[in-house]
Order: C-alpha cells, then sequence, then structure tokens
C-alpha cells in the first residue's frame, strides 16, 4: 500500500469517526472501537510472524515482500489462515 493510499484511507477513517461520535451513544461507539482495536492487533501480530518468518531470508521486512511465491507461503504459514480456512 502505498503512502497516498494510506493517507487518504486514514483522512477516510477519521472522516467516519467523526461522524459516528455525533451519531452514536458512547456504549455503541465504543463497540466500534473494540473492533478496529482487536483488527489492529490481529494486524500487528501477524506482522511480527511474517517477520519472522522472513528471517534469513534477502527480504527480512514482509511490508517490502514482492514476490508472490514468498507471500504465499507466508499466508499458508499464518496461524489465522491455518485457523479460519
Amino acid at each position: 500500500m502505498s503512502e497516498d493510499h494510506k493517507k487518504i484511507l486514514e483522512s477516510q477513517l477519521w472522516g467516519i469517526a467523526n461522524l459516528l461520535r455525533g451519531k452514536i451513544s458512547a456504549d455503541d461507539y465504543r463497540d466500534y472501537i473494540l473492533g478496529f482495536i482487536f483488527y489492529k492487533y490481529l494486524s500487528e501480530k501477524q506482522l511480527l510472524y511474517a517477520n519472522e518468518l522472513l528471517v534469513g531470508e534477502k527480504v527480512t521486512d514482509f511490508k517490502k515482500v514482492t514476490d508472490k511465491d514468498t507471500l504465499e507461503a507466508i499466508r499458508e504459514e499464518s496461524p489465522i489462515s491455518r485457523r479460519y480456512s
């Protein structure tokens, strides 16, 4: 994901958050935020796991991997994909 795409996504998410804050109760807002926090936790856990798998490879940062075979191998080894596939 390019930096420009990340910035656009971030601004859209903040816009949605600002819109929701004015129209829903604090309890409902909490439910949305907890979901986002959980998603962030899973994303970071996946990234750390992928980087562990890349130790000793030419590219050791998952965000920089471009080889489709390597990406597919990481997906197959992912504990999340093994649980939910």
